[in-house]
């Protein structure tokens, strides 16, 4: 690496603020453009989930131990950010429901079990009644379930808010509501971004990292982003109430619920193809209120205190894309779709390592761009 080099980072969410302030603790300077304020995109629209077990799917078992490494990584990560702000973000231990309400489900899950067991990972398989004793407030359709221990959460919200102070305490430099237009390649060499504003910016380095939004970026030689798109979710926040209406995370056929320490009660989310439209449908909410009443009837008579949309950066792979490009100093955060918050820490440790030592750790080989 060049001496002094500059680093410019695209993106203000998680997968580009984590290495920017990763960057920035090993004293290299690092400006991140963001084209809201940070975390506006995926970051602050996720519930926070950190279940590589609770998610895995059939044939992404290269996606679960990178999940599961970067779930290893996360007391250090929290470690890290309480040694520069006193953010708190709610980093919660006490594992996952996945509840099964008729008998198609609880075949699934039957099914889902064995593949648990097949990999060796940690569940505990639960009959209605043993899950009502972990959360009474379960309906009484619900005959079977699988419980996860070592899945954890946290309220992205905060952590977003934590790492922005731990990056400029880093002496990262933030520049919010300036969105890149262009990468600058001139003869195969990098020479910075273009500002929508017309600015140039110099930078040995750069990072694309804008989630659902990368592929709006011009400049690139054809083949070097791979194709990312957004897949919108719609969530809704109700009041938790008192007592709590559900204390883990539930995750039902057609919803989850992510309980929140501040009192409230994540619902979510759809999976929809619909670009970048960021309209709430009748429908969509319709869905999933209907499939959190139908594994915790409590909530009916909850208060409503909020709801969103979000769009997921999706990659064609259905997994992120993580490293250096056929552009020299050029390298990509993208892709991480529903996986963002989880595969934070990997992602930031990762990305850093291999720009500030020009090697990738070994966990980030399968996710190399090719």
């Amino acid at each position: 690496m060049p001496t002094d080099p500059t680093i410019a980072v695209i993106g203000g969410g998680v997968a580009g603020l984590g290495p920017a302030w990763q960057l920035a603790r090993r004293g290299l300077s690092v400006t991140l453009f963001e084209r809201d304020h940070v975390g506006a995109g995926a970051s602050r629209r996720a519930a926070g989930m950190l279940a590589p077990t609770a998610e895995v799917t059939f044939e992404e078992v290269e996606l679960l131990r990178l999940g599961q490494q970067s779930l290893q990584m996360y007391p250090r990560w929290i470690d890290e950010l309480g040694e520069t702000t006193d953010v708190d973000i709610d980093y919660r231990r006490e594992g996952t429901l996945i509840v099964a309400v008729d008998r198609d489900d609880a075949e699934a899950l039957e099914h889902l079990y064995r593949y648990h067991r097949r990999l060796d990972l940690p569940v505990q398989r639960l009959l209605g009644e043993e899950a009502r004793k972990l959360e009474p407030g379960l309906s009484p359709r619900v005959n079977y379930a699988l419980f996860t221990p070592g899945d954890h959460q946290i309220d992205p919200i905060r952590m977003v808010q934590a790492m922005a102070e731990a990056f400029l305490s880093a002496g990262g430099t933030l520049h919010e509501n300036s969105a890149a237009s262009e990468v600058i390649v001139t003869d195969g060499a990098l020479e910075g971004l273009r500002l929508e504003d017309g600015r140039l910016i110099e930078a040995d380095h750069v990072v694309v990292a804008a989630g659902a939004w990368s592929g709006q970026l011009e400049g690139l030689p054809a083949g070097v982003l791979p194709h990312v798109r957004p897949v919108r979710g719609q969530m809704l926040v109700v009041e938790l109430g008192e007592p709590p209406i559900v204390e883990h995370v539930i995750r039902a056929p057609d919803a989850y619920l992510a309980p929140k320490s501040d009192g409230r009660l994540l619902i979510g989310s759809t999976m929809e193809e619909r670009g970048f439209d960021p309209r709430l449908t009748a429908g969509g909410l319709y869905d999933i209120l209907d499939g959190a009443w139908e594994a915790v009837p409590g909530i009916y008579d909850a208060h409503v205190l909020d709801m969103w949309t979000g769009f997921r950066p999706v990659s064609l792979a259905n997994q992120p894309i993580i490293g250096p490009t056929s552009i020299d100093g050029l390298f990509l955060s993208v892709g991480h779709g529903r996986n963002g918050i989880v595969l934070t820490p990997a992602t930031a440790y990762g990305l850093a390592e291999t720009i500030a030592t020009g090697r990738a750790p070994d966990y980030l080989e399968p996710f190399l761009p090719r």
